[in-house]
């Protein structure tokens, strides 16, 4: 009996041994593991803040239809019923070439606008093997406004219909709830009112988003047109900067931006540099944004079916010698 408690206790005491060993030799292979790079997702739920772009990008072969209302001044009271009875829509479609770059067009019936546009997220905030604070976004748009010439009697060129502009979307999201986004910015128009009108007209666009549930969030955009670049008015009402705030709300596939607005314009010329309304004197537009996305090329799964055609190949030919 005592040889074999012996033997038992040998066994038990070489088992620990063991087993201590296998723990140091997983801690050396866990630390020559290599560190990975964790990417920052859904900084925004959407391409869009509010009436702004986001950082965000369509993923490679992904379409977003996108269809946007304003309707008219709270203001107008009863009798416009507070607005309804009036509203502008921009119907959008985008396209992901790559993860990192999108294009897009769209047409709004204010002011009869075709817009396009080309953007590319250059850096992803991330943490791990490669540390970056930021997601920088740049942007690109061209807006052609097809309205009939107020006076066809004198000389009209093709290019005073142009627009363009040009944006740094700069965003950090700080932990599960919080966003924010700087955009500086700048709008050319090719024709402007006055000449003591600046044909180059800068901005800083502010955006943020608060989590507040799993399927909805808060947010807010703000863009200051620095003083100086303006003198001429529209319909009388000075140029004023555009202040939005809203609420997200995510359904499945469709994420509903509900927000309220002082800019009927849905695109960058539009809300940047045209807005009128004063959100102390009610002139405030009720509008929506709905992002519906469609798969129409899956990556990933275009490239599982090249690696089982190349392993096809690879069997047949060793079948045959």
């Amino acid at each position: 009996m005592r040889i074999a408690a012996l033997l038992f206790s040998l066994f038990l005491l070489s088992a620990a041994v063991v087993n201590a060993q296998e723990d140091d030799l997983l801690d050396m292979l866990d630390g020559m593991e290599e560190e990975t790079t964790d990417y920052t997702t859904a900084t925004f739920k959407t391409t869009r803040v509010i009436n702004g772009h986001s950082i965000e990008t369509n993923s490679e072969g992904v379409f977003n239809f996108i269809a946007s209302h304003r309707f008219g001044r709270l203001n107008g009271g009863a009798y416009e019923l507070f607005g309804l009875d009036n509203a502008n829509i921009r119907l959008g479609f985008e396209y992901g070439i790559t993860d990192n770059l999108d294009i897009g067009f769209g047409r709004s019936s204010f002011e009869k606008t075709y817009d396009f546009f080309a953007k590319y997220k250059v850096m992803r905030q991330s943490k791990g093997k490669r540390k970056m604070p930021l997601t920088i976004t740049l942007l690109a748009t061209a807006t052609i406004k097809t309205l009939r010439w107020p006076n066809e009697t004198r000389p009209n060129y093709f290019s005073s219909r142009l627009s363009y502009s040009y944006h740094i979307m700069i965003a950090r999201k700080l932990g599960e709830r919080v966003s924010l986004q700087l955009t500086p910015s700048m709008i050319h128009h090719n024709l402007v009112p006055t000449k003591n009108d600046r044909n180059d007209i800068f901005a800083l666009g502010a955006g943020g988003r608060v989590k507040i549930t799993k399927s909805m969030a808060f947010q807010a955009e703000y863009f200051f047109v620095f003083p100086g670049q303006w003198e001429s008015q529209i319909n009388g009402n000075p140029r004023r900067d555009a202040l939005s705030i809203g609420f997200d709300i995510e359904t499945g596939g469709h994420v509903f931006q509900l927000h309220f607005t002082n800019s009927r314009g849905m695109i960058e010329k539009g809300f940047i540099t045209e807005t009128n309304g004063d959100w102390l004197k009610g002139d405030v537009h009720f509008g929506f944004n709905i992002s519906r996305v469609f798969t129409l090329y899956d990556k990933h799964k275009a490239r599982k079916k090249r690696l089982e055609k190349r392993n096809a190949r690879r069997e047949a030919k060793a079948a045959r010698g």
